[in-house]
């Protein structure tokens, strides 16, 4: 019995054979992921999206706030400056609970209000023509701010929105469309066109240029999102309480309205549209729809129309209700979710308009490369062979926008 051969132990525990058609499902479900990973990295770091809208962005809030600076300067002291009721003082004890500051309050002479007010306006010239906007972006974000804060119960829902606006701002390319820095890589690309090449960076060089180029990119694209999220939840938020009401589920908020003192410049006119109360009516539930809707008809063509009506909203709010800035600020916002391809069409159609009446010579009579910028790929290196080591200017083309100096 000694000599007896015990059965090989088997393990309690055997673990099964997964089937074939298992494995073959998860590679494919990680395969989808990969892909979809993939596909959103290159959304985001791929090129930077809606380079003429971030610019129509800029020109627009650029201007709107110049406006507004120049209209208020006769009562620019009553408002920010020493001569206003509202101290330093107290808007210091109103900052500690609220986090906001303001330069403004930094003296309370008159000779630094004035300078400060002067070069508010240097700035929203300078942001708006897109001059080193890298630079301009930030001052005007700061300028805006400490005029919020500065007098805060001054304002209203289109101070609220140019604020956030000019914060986002910082952080888009909003210089490389319709901009002096635009014109000035023009002429940059075109001498360097011209010019004996340059030697060659050196691979860790290269590689942190393009590290730069890709984090540049990524927080445009992600300040562009931001913009568009915020416009959302504004048209959103503002829809849904809307819904709530019972004036505006009964059709009569803009009778209301129209029959307030404070928001009728032209009274006469306030009470020639409140004698068509089937009109205003309409005019109520348009305006609720428009507004829970515009989150949903972004991704179709059906946000044309719909951006189109609230324009026509927007014009009749300036209008009648005497909110200009609002209103301004509002079209401005809208203008982001329109593609490339409609302000480039819009551009061509200005300069044929222009060649036609004699106010510019025509396309065909430009210096070859004047207007086209050849696309520039990582490592430093253009198409036409020179390289774009520094500089402010950086190249526009509507071909490839992921470009290797400033994304402004």
């Amino acid at each position: 019995m000694g000599t007896e051969q015990l059965p090989p132990f088997q393990s309690a525990a055997v673990t099964p054979a997964r089937p074939a058609g298992q494995d073959t499902t998860d590679r494919v479900v990680i395969r989808w992921l990969s892909e979809r990973a993939d596909a959103f990295w290159t959304l985001v770091t791929g090129r930077p999206v809606s380079l003429y809208a971030v610019a129509v962005l800029r020109i627009g809030y650029g201007l709107l706030y110049l406006a507004f600076l120049l209209r208020e300067f006769p009562h620019r002291n009553e408002i920010w400056g020493p001569g206003s009721p509202w101290t330093p003082e107290l808007a210091q004890q109103l900052f500690e609970q609220s986090g906001w500051n303001s330069i403004l309050t930094l003296s309370g002479s008159r000779a630094y209000f004035e300078f400060c007010y002067a070069a508010a306006v240097v700035t929203s010239v300078l942001f708006t023509l897109g001059w080193r906007t890298r630079i301009t972006s930030v001052l005007f974000a700061v300028v805006v701010v400490s005029f919020h804060a500065r007098a805060i119960f001054m304002t209203d829902g289109g101070d609220n929105l140019i604020l956030l606006m000019a914060l986002y701002l910082v952080f888009t390319a909003c210089g490389r469309r319709w901009s002096l820095d635009a014109c000035r890589t023009r002429r940059a690309v075109a001498r360097a066109g011209t010019a004996p090449p340059r030697p060659s960076k050196s691979f860790w060089a290269r590689q942190l240029n393009d590290v730069r180029v890709t984090l540049t990119t990524a927080v445009h694209n992600c300040g562009l999102f931001v913009i568009a999220v915020q416009v959302c939840l504004l048209y959103g938020a503002a829809g849904l309480y809307k819904v709530q009401g019972v004036s505006w589920g009964g059709g009569t908020a803009i009778h209301y309205v129209l029959n307030l003192d404070l928001f009728q410049p032209w009274p006469a006119l306030s009470h020639l549209v409140d004698q068509y109360p089937t009109a205003i009516a309409v005019a109520s539930y348009v305006t609720v729809l428009l507004q829970v809707a515009f989150p949903f008809v972004l991704f179709g063509r059906l946000k044309y129309p719909v951006l189109a009506m609230l324009l026509g909203m927007h014009i009749g709010i300036a209008v009648l209700m005497g909110l200009p800035l609002f209103s301004g600020a509002m079209i401005v916002a809208d203008a982001a979710f329109l593609p490339d391809g409609f302000y480039m069409l819009l551009s061509r159609s200005a300069r044929r308009m222009a060649a036609r009446v004699g106010l510019r010579r025509h396309s065909s009579s430009a210096r070859p490369g004047s207007r086209a910028v050849p696309p520039q790929l990582r490592g430093g290196r253009s198409t036409a062979g020179q390289q774009i080591a520094s500089g402010e200017g950086r190249p526009a083309s509507a071909d490839n926008d992921k470009l290797v100096p400033d994304p402004r």
